[in-house]
């Protein structure tokens, strides 16, 4: 049975251009961190013969914390679409990650009958897509994530798409499970 719980925010997540990080980031790391393409694609060629699922933890309307609303350009009390999952490889969570649209801009989008589909499944195959600059930070998630062997972020990334009149903020968290599955560095 897995479990689920929150972590608490100690401190605010810092988020930097991605090529500020280089420097503390490995090769094999930056491979991931730094990549513009799929990242379920990614993780499905990874995981080899392992299956790949997504968990849905969370989706709803709620209020963006304020570096999110920042990243949107929209006033921090404004309700958000919200959804929050776990990527993961034969059921190890790999990855988990949060996207944050206005509800202004969601209408005809669908994006609420996801459910267990991938994000990234539906939003690569849009023709307009425009993905804005990668942050990375070293910070861990703010919300809850399946705590499975105590698994741990080590670098999240984020940006925001832009599709049709809709503005999505994606932000990803690396945990230690996808770096010991695939031997990767700690940093």
């Amino acid at each position: 049975m897995v479990t689920y719980s929150f972590r608490p925010a100690y401190t605010f997540p810092v988020w930097q251009p991605v090529a500020a990080v280089r420097p503390a980031m490995s090769a094999p790391w930056w491979q991931w961190v730094a990549s513009t393409d799929s990242l379920t694609a990614r993780l499905i060629k990874a995981g080899g013969e392992r299956p790949f699922r997504v968990r849905l933890l969370h989706q709803g309307v709620g209020m963006p914390w304020k570096d999110e609303a920042q990243a949107l350009n929209i006033g921090h009390r404004r309700y958000a679409w919200l959804r929050e999952v776990a990527l993961c490889v034969d059921e190890s969570p790999w990855v988990v990650a949060r996207s944050v649209a206005p509800l202004t801009q969601l209408q005809g989008q669908h994006l609420d009958r996801l459910g267990e589909r991938s994000l990234g499944s539906w939003l690569f195959q849009q023709p307009d897509l425009v993905r804005g600059p990668l942050e990375a930070s070293a910070c861990a998630p703010r919300f809850a994530y399946p705590a499975c062997n105590n698994a741990q972020s080590l670098w999240g990334r984020r940006s925001v798409f832009q599709h049709g009149g809709l503005s999505l903020l994606v932000q990803e968290y690396f945990l230690t499970n996808m770096a010991d599955d695939l031997r990767l560095p700690s940093r």
